[in-house]
């Protein structure tokens, strides 16, 4: 795949608006660039330190800020004022890739629009409500959407001499994780993940213990465990305009995830191809509840009974948000074309098949073991419709290629350590035996 050699021809006007972002991973980089690929803008960048995914760029202009509330509101206050000093007036559009800087940036919306932000963001209440997993599950079910089987554990009362945990009564292993990663973003004990795979009661109660300890009082979800290894999963991205219409829409196939715990589940590879039915049911998500903004969805086809279903749902446009841009449709155009220019925009679908792939790709060939999904992976490879968001010809200073390239090596370690072939090759068959038994099952009732 091709990409911009340098300044794009939109930058010869001015474009009414300067993108301002607070974070600072590689889907920080990748907005950036869909800006600079759009715009031909530089953005700025509020962060908490300067890492590698945003080190060195010339399309960035970094502003380092704590990471308490009142520090990142002020920081993002004083570059408001700045800006203007130096005679600048042109409206600040805001954006995060975080869950909790998405929160503390709803909630200060005053503050920040009389500084001068723009906010494409839902209301604080709705955001808190959509993206705690339990009440997202709630909506599912109402609007008949699957989702896994799962049990909600309350932390609210767990001071209490008497607390006990709710009864789970799906087979083991399960998956744990926190109803609102912003409630667990705070709390810290010893052997924190993002997610939790729990083989046994005994694991679990486990980590029941230590999220009482450590001050937890929010919800935490156990699902099922849908079996299947990573090229089950499915993502979904889409674009609410102030009317609450869905303008953007994009879905991809997931072929492999981040193992590491701190990164757990963000895609590392996937192909961008439209799935009406899970795209459809995002539309209807977030049509339902008024959403405003993007929003970010997860979702695994089951083989058990060959249904989609749908896991959360995040306030922002995602780590991984180039595979919008990648597919076809960046996603800057119709955020802009909202909130800037105040264009109603007609519906549009990424529909370009790209392979979107942070990792090496000999590694992903040997981590895709379905011959025919692999064959159209490596068929993506020798055409050259694949994308690294990092790889940017308008921004590839030495020290910024030194960089992708160690991130690319340091990729074969961390899968060698956290997703070794042996635990891949089990999940794959665990799909496959669950996709035979669906089978045999249908045919014996023919």
């Amino acid at each position: 795949m091709t990409h911009p050699q340098s300044v794009p021809e939109a930058a010869t006007s001015d474009p009414g608006f300067h993108p301002v972002i607070v974070g600072s991973d590689i889907g920080v980089y990748a907005l950036t660039r869909s800006f600079h690929e759009a715009y031909g803008l530089r953005t700025t960048v509020v962060a908490f330190a300067e890492p590698g995914p945003i080190a060195h760029s010339q399309l960035i202009d970094t502003v380092l800020s704590g990471t308490a509330a009142e520090e990142i509101v002020a920081t993002l206050e004083r570059v408001a004022r700045e800006r203007r000093g130096a005679g600048h007036r042109e409206p600040l559009l805001l954006q995060s890739n975080m869950d909790w800087v998405v929160r503390i940036l709803a909630h200060h919306r005053s503050a920040l629009q009389a500084a001068g932000y723009v906010l494409p963001y839902a209301d604080m209440g709705l955001i808190d409500r959509i993206c705690d997993k339990a009440e997202f599950s709630a909506v599912c079910t109402e609007l008949g959407i699957p989702t896994p089987a799962t049990v909600i554990q309350d932390f609210a009362t767990a001071d209490e001499p008497g607390w006990k945990p709710a009864p789970v009564g799906f087979d083991y292993p399960v998956i744990a994780k926190p109803a609102s990663s912003a409630d667990y973003h705070d709390v810290h004990f010893a052997g924190k993940k993002k997610i939790y795979e729990i083989a046994s009661r005994a694991e679990l109660d486990s980590l029941w213990g230590s999220l009482r300890r450590a001050g937890f009082r929010g919800r935490f979800l156990v699902q099922e465990m849908i079996p299947g290894d990573d090229t089950q999963m499915r993502s979904v991205t889409t674009y609410s305009d102030t009317s609450g219409r869905v303008t953007l829409r994009c879905s991809a196939r997931v072929l492999l995830e981040e193992r590491t715990p701190a990164a757990r589940g963000n895609p590392s590879a996937m192909i961008v191809e439209p799935i009406e039915e899970i795209l459809d049911a995002a539309q209807r998500l977030c049509e339902h509840v008024g959403w405003h903004g993007f929003a970010n969805f997860d979702v695994k086809l089951d083989p058990r009974d060959g249904v989609y279903k749908f896991f959360e749902q995040n306030p922002r446009i995602g780590r991984n948000n180039y595979y919008l841009t990648a597919g076809g449709q960046n996603p800057t155009e119709v955020l802009v074309d909202d909130v800037i220019r105040r264009e109603r925009r007609e519906q549009v679908t990424a529909r370009r098949e790209v392979l979107y792939c942070v990792v090496p790709h000999r590694l992903l060939r040997r981590y895709v073991l379905d011959e025919g999904l692999r064959a159209r992976v490596v068929g993506l490879m020798r055409t050259g419709r694949t994308v690294h968001p990092l790889r940017y010809a308008a921004d590839a200073s030495p020290r910024r290629r030194l960089y992708v390239l160690t991130a690319l090596v340091n990729h074969v370690r961390k899968y060698r350590r956290y997703y070794p072939a042996s635990a891949l090759q089990a999940n794959y068959d665990a799909a496959r035996r669950a996709t035979t038994r669906r089978t045999a099952a249908g045919q014996e009732t023919r």
